[in-house]
């Protein structure tokens, strides 16, 4: 999240295509050891998976550069908080409030020209013992040597998209992008089409302990 940033351009609250891939498994991965978490959702769009640890009783703040995202989630899910904000290493600061038990970011960090920073705000974000949960567009040897056997790379990564993908994430880059971060115990999950062409992948990485 830069000042390059690229409005997506929400228009409604309702989920994606994606999350019926990462609802499930991204949930699983909640930490149960408190029956009310302190969340914040980094890149929350339109606010859809900000208003659903809302309705299961957690305290949750959602931050996206998208003015129009923050406003219509604003309007939607009421029983949380949502900022224009930058996840930084600031962002408590901004926020003016205390670390999170959870960060969760949705297919976000395919999209971010400078990975590093996103991921030292997440940390920073988090309280000693906190959990970071990502999802992004899965990319490994066997799914990308069939998109190049299809020919469909000119589709899948489209140049024209204004604001698209422009990083190809596995999950052994991604692990090192987190351990580079000081993340460690890393959980991973596949959702979407079969083992190894997932559509997305779900990893949780932890922050140690005090």
């Amino acid at each position: 999240m830069s000042n390059q940033y690229q409005d997506f351009g929400f228009t409604t609250a309702a989920a994606s295509h994606m999350h019926q891939h990462f609802m499930g498994p991204l949930m699983a991965l909640t930490p149960t050891h408190k029956p009310r978490l302190r969340v914040l959702d980094v890149g929350c769009g339109n606010g859809y998976l900000a208003g659903a640890y809302a309705a299961l009783g957690h305290e949750v703040v959602g931050i996206d550069l998208s003015e129009q995202g923050v406003s219509i989630a604003r309007k939607a899910y009421p029983g949380a908080r949502f900022e224009v904000l930058a996840a930084d290493d600031q962002v408590l600061q901004n926020l003016a409030t205390e670390p999170f038990d959870l960060v969760v970011s949705t297919e976000v960090v395919e999209h971010l020209y400078a990975p590093r920073p996103f991921i030292q705000g997440c940390m920073s974000a988090l309280a000693p013992g906190g959990r970071l949960i990502i999802t992004t567009p899965y990319h490994g040897y066997l799914k990308n040597l069939l998109i190049s056997l299809k020919g469909g790379w000119d589709q899948h990564a489209d140049p024209l998209w204004d604001g698209g993908h422009i990083k190809l994430w596995s999950y052994r880059t991604l692990s090192r992008l987190l351990a580079d971060g000081g993340f460690s115990n890393f959980q991973f999950r596949g959702a979407g089409r079969l083992p190894w062409l997932w559509m997305t992948m779900i990893v949780a990485a932890d922050k140690a302990g005090s």
